[in-house]
């Protein structure tokens, strides 16, 4: 039972650390995604 925890233990830490990662990347994405469409459109309205 304790070698069960001590893994737990183990592989939990960098998993919420991926998770916590992953989800302030989504974010940044979603504004970096926005400003390229804005960008775009911008563009499209000089031509």
């Amino acid at each position: 039972m304790e070698e069960i925890y001590t893994h737990i233990a183990n592989l939990g830490f960098p998993i919420v650390i991926s998770v916590y990662l992953l989800v302030r990347i989504e974010g940044k994405l979603t504004q970096l995604t926005e400003s390229i469409n804005e960008l775009s459109k911008t563009i499209a309205s000089m031509k």
